[in-house]
């Protein structure tokens, strides 16, 4: 049994209506089928408004009927890729943040793709959901982005660690996804020297490098065939951890803090990430 998805037994994927676009539904459906759990494709159509009393449901009607369309051709799309995965889908009434944020209270796994929207359109758009479910979800979330990036041969997984609850369920989930697909992992931890300290910048230095060998240890002796490396590095966490995993198959962070609706405490690296890196990012709440 996967340690990370214990008995959730579904991995739940945003479908949006509107674009077309298959990376997110690629990323599920491979998951799916690494992990052996069921897909749940969702599309969720925000309620007809009587705005100054103008009659909404047309749009709504219209709404609906390209969810609908717009399920039918992913489901089709996903058990051609992956005919063992077991697909379902589901139309739902309401905000699109508020139905993926409900659903991955008890999914395994949440995927969505990305518009990349600027962080004023995160918390005044209709279609910002992004932020608010990685702040929500008592389940890993993957974030995809809109562009295709080229991964590095042999492929890696690049994981953040700083000692943290947090990084160390990051640090589990990151051992899992390289074991299953087989790929290299980089353990990243980044240093920012201190502006005022007794301690000399080599002491903390060396510290930090013990820290990370010591917090990936005993997660390299259960998945021994796993190739793991070690790098300590110094500046913004943001910027080195993005071009850690330039070519990679996807970052693994650790969220800290319960976040609410408005998804403000995602954490700055987890928000920078989301708007920084190329690769699909892998957010991870702790418990």
């Amino acid at each position: 049994m996967n340690t990370t998805t214990g008995r959730r037994r579904e991995i739940v994927v945003g479908i949006d209506p509107v674009r077309e676009g298959r990376l997110a539904l690629a990323w599920a459906t491979d998951e799916a089928h690494h992990r052996r759990l069921a897909l749940r494709l969702v599309v969720a159509v925000p309620p007809a408004h009587d705005a100054q009393h103008v009659d909404d449901t047309p749009r709504h009607q219209a709404r609906t009927r390209r969810g609908k369309d717009a399920l039918r051709a992913a489901a089709d799309w996903a058990r051609t890729r992956r005919p063992d995965v077991a697909v379902t889908s589901a139309l739902a009434d309401g905000p699109p943040a508020a139905v993926m944020a409900g659903l991955a209270q008890e999914a395994a796994m949440t995927v969505l793709g990305s518009r990349h929207l600027s962080r004023a359109e995160e918390f005044l758009s209709t279609g910002s959901l992004v932020v608010p479910v990685t702040a929500q979800a008592r389940c890993p979330v993957v974030v995809v982005g809109d562009a295709e990036h080229t991964t590095q041969d042999p492929a890696y997984l690049v994981v953040g660690v700083d000692g943290s609850e947090s990084s160390r369920a990051a640090l589990a989930l990151a051992f899992e996804e390289a074991d299953l697909r087989r790929c290299a992992l980089r353990a990243v931890a980044v240093w920012q020297p201190p502006v005022f300290t007794l301690r000399t910048g080599d002491t903390l230095f060396h510290a930090e490098r013990r820290l990370l060998s010591e917090t990936t240890a005993g997660w390299a002796e259960k998945y021994p065939d796993v190739r793991l490396t070690h790098e300590v590095l110094t500046g913004s966490p943001v910027e080195l951890l993005a071009d850690a995993a330039e070519h990679a198959v996807a970052v693994v962070v650790g969220r800290r803090g319960r976040g609410g609706y408005t998804g403000m405490r995602v954490g700055s690296v987890v928000h920078g990430l989301l708007h920084r890196a190329h690769c699909p990012v892998i957010t991870v709440p702790t418990g």
